[in-house]
């Protein structure tokens, strides 16, 4: 094998930074990830480091930056699969809702068992982590933004479809960004709430209560909100189908673009 070239072995030790990061979780944060440690797996010697990097300070800038552009599946994946044999199946807007949320929640808290989506809600995390010390370096903070802008675009795409398939649209002035934005605020505090360990509510609405029947959690319940306040049916005569009522025969299902 011909010897590594600069940008080889920067990628190499960046790569070995971020599976330590992935293993250890967010406690860890990249001041706990030690170049000589990294060194040490990756066969390395120090030398290798201190043409790339001046210091440690200088490999940990470029891991943190590095881990909040890693990108281990689309951002709204995990909410495509959650919603769309519901939409296939005609189910009520609330079951949409509901479904989603808890989607979220489950990711928010590391709660799956698939061993793949267990490790893309870790680099989720880690990255939410990372991003919320985006002033520590310059850096970090245009990562951090990239990130965001990349995820608000899919999850707008994402709104959309469910628009189209439910037969709403944005109430006056707003647009499905607003929306959007308004939903990322709210998922990513709920998911900072989960690094805290700070336990997500969940509610049994009986018949006689206000909330829709069934179980809810706090952040559905959030989402439900949202919807009711930045859309509304395209035939104003309607019901207000995303939030209450099955979708009929006859309403359009968008294909998943």
């Amino acid at each position: 094998m011909g010897r590594r070239t600069g940008d080889e072995t920067r990628a190499l030790l960046l790569r070995v930074g971020m599976q330590m990061l992935l293993e250890r979780g967010v406690s860890a944060g990249v001041q706990h990830i030690r170049l000589q440690e990294v060194l040490r797996r990756a066969g390395l010697t120090t030398g290798a480091a201190y043409r790339l990097w001046a210091d440690q300070n200088d490999y940990q800038r470029d891991l943190a930056v590095a881990m909040v552009r890693l990108r281990l599946s689309s951002p709204a994946d995990y909410a495509r699969v959650a919603v769309d044999k519901l939409i296939a199946d005609g189910a009520p807007g609330d079951d949409i809702i509901r479904a989603a949320a808890e989607a979220h929640v489950r990711t928010s808290a590391v709660d799956v068992t698939d061993p793949t989506d267990a490790v893309d809600a870790q680099q989720f995390l880690i990255a939410l982590a990372l991003r919320t010390t985006a002033d520590t370096w310059p850096e970090l903070k245009e990562a951090s933004r990239q990130r965001h802008h990349e995820s608000i675009a899919a999850f707008a795409e994402f709104y959309a479809y469910l628009m189209e398939a439910y037969g709403l649209r944005m109430k006056t002035p707003l647009t499905v960004t607003d929306f959007t934005e308004a939903m990322a605020a709210m998922g990513e505090g709920f998911a900072v709430r989960a690094m805290e360990g700070l336990e997500h509510p969940v509610y049994h609405a009986a018949e006689d209560d206000d909330v829709p029947t069934g179980e809810w959690t706090l952040f559905a319940l959030g989402v439900r909100a949202l919807v009711n306040e930045f859309m509304t049916p395209i035939d104003a005569a309607a019901r207000m189908p995303f939030a209450d009522a099955p979708v009929t025969p006859e309403t359009p299902i968008a294909p998943a673009p």
